[in-house]
């Protein structure tokens, strides 16, 4: 993983803060239906009420709390010469 990529463990521990106490639980594992990136549901029992949150798997291979850009459609053109 690169400097800018940050892991799934990483991650968790910036947004839920989890401890020995208080750990947090992966609730949900699936795939997105529009372009089948991966995501996970996280979740944790804190003193002030429980904790969830989703991260979504990028093409790169990193992990990021926004789900990636849907793959649209491209066209192109290439000019043809007449030779």
């Amino acid at each position: 993983m690169g400097a800018d990529k940050i892991s799934l463990r990483a991650l968790v521990d910036k947004w839920l803060a989890p401890t020995a106490a208080t750990p947090a639980r992966v609730m949900r594992t699936g795939r997105m239906a529009n372009n089948r990136a991966r995501f996970v549901c996280v979740a944790m029992q804190a003193a002030t009420g429980p904790r969830s949150i989703f991260l979504f798997r990028h093409g790169d291979g990193s992990w990021c709390v926004f789900p990636p850009p849907e793959t649209r459609p491209a066209m192109c053109c290439v000019r043809v010469d007449g030779r």
